[in-house]
């Protein structure tokens, strides 16, 4: 019997397990035999398959195939060699925007219900092609960059909570989460993205030169300087002096996005890497996008979600969703908006 909070899986004679509270992976491989390389190649090319109609890509215009992600598939073909589940490990769901235009609440609503759905959606159809199956963890980043976004802690711990929650209620079972508040202790918030900011993040200096000369962390960098816009509520100053302060707090985010990742590389050294963010193919990130939009920067916690009389669901700024939807809540909290 295994312990509390543990899952396991058989693959053939080996028994593998991943601890749910902190999606660690260990495996007893001793009698495992591990496939003919034809077979990890074709299971890992099945596997990108499924990620691909959902990649958020920085490069739409390539018609990608699993041949052009060599990295990811050396990763999947080390975790089926050993018989082992896949972890991925996907930085995001921080917090809700503090612009409440945009968002219904500083809590998570339908639109983050509705991509933790698809995500263990994904991980359930690996699992068909792949017995041992697959977990995503959720590594949310709001504690990271929180005093840059102007978002409090107790509100962040709020959203994880709630997150925590949602992915218990509505039993998906393939899904951990993960945040500051795992590393470092019990010291203060503060210190601690001081002390990761340190550790890992790159100079301001360095960032700068690469937003100067690599388009990606360019149109990055634009990107973040406009949710951050768009998100400062109550500016009493000048529209200038917004984007010079928006400006400047993009490059921290940056910075703090980079250490984050880095932190959970080193937590999580063994992991298939994916990001909310638009990426190129053959990088060590693999973009992938969890809802309907127009707007492939936008995300469920910059946003709220329109239920259409088609069925589809489509992110948008909440003031727009309610110029044509009705708001719908769920347990005594807005929810989402729905057109008749």
């Amino acid at each position: 019997m295994p312990p509390a909070g543990t899952v396991t899986s058989n693959s053939g004679n080996s028994q593998t397990a991943i601890n749910e509270s902190n999606g660690t992976v260990s495996t007893n491989t001793s009698t495992y035999t591990a496939p003919d390389q034809q077979t990890v190649a074709r299971i890992s090319a099945g596997i990108l398959d499924l990620l691909l109609p959902h990649r958020r890509a920085s490069d739409p215009e390539v018609d990608a195939t699993p041949a052009d992600f060599p990295l990811q598939m050396e990763q999947l073909a080390d975790f089926i060699n050993a018989g082992d589940p896949i972890l991925f490990t996907l930085p995001g769901f921080p917090c809700k925007s503090p612009n409440l235009v945009k968002v219904l609440s500083h809590l998570p609503d339908e639109g983050e219900r509705l991509s933790l759905t698809f995500l263990n959606g994904l991980a359930e159809q690996i699992g068909k092609l792949y017995e041992p199956g697959a977990k995503i963890l959720i590594c949310s980043d709001g504690h990271i960059f929180g005093d840059l976004i102007h978002v409090p802690d107790d509100h962040i711990d709020q959203y994880s909570d709630e997150l925590s929650a949602l992915i218990e209620r509505e039993g998906l079972g393939h899904l951990d989460t993960f945040d500051l508040r795992a590393v470092l202790g019990d010291l203060p918030f503060d210190e601690k993205r001081a002390r990761v900011h340190a550790k890992y993040a790159p100079t301001k200096e360095e960032l700068r030169e690469q937003v100067l000369t690599d388009e990606e962390t360019a149109k990055l960098y634009r990107g973040i300087t406009r949710f951050l816009t768009e998100d400062t509520a109550n500016w009493t100053g000048t529209k200038s002096a917004l984007q010079r302060d928006c400006r400047q707090r993009a490059y921290g985010v940056i910075q703090r996005s980079r250490a984050w990742g880095d932190l959970i590389a080193e937590q999580h050294p063994r992991s298939f890497r994916l990001s909310i963010h638009p990426q190129k193919v053959g990088v060590l990130k693999f973009g992938i996008r969890l809802l309907e939009h127009t707007d492939m920067w936008m995300t469920p916690w910059h946003s709220s979600v329109l239920h259409r009389p088609d069925g589809e669901w489509e992110l948008m700024r909440s003031e727009e969703a309610a110029k044509v939807g009705r708001l719908v809540e769920r347990g005594g909290r807005p929810s989402h908006y729905e057109t008749s």
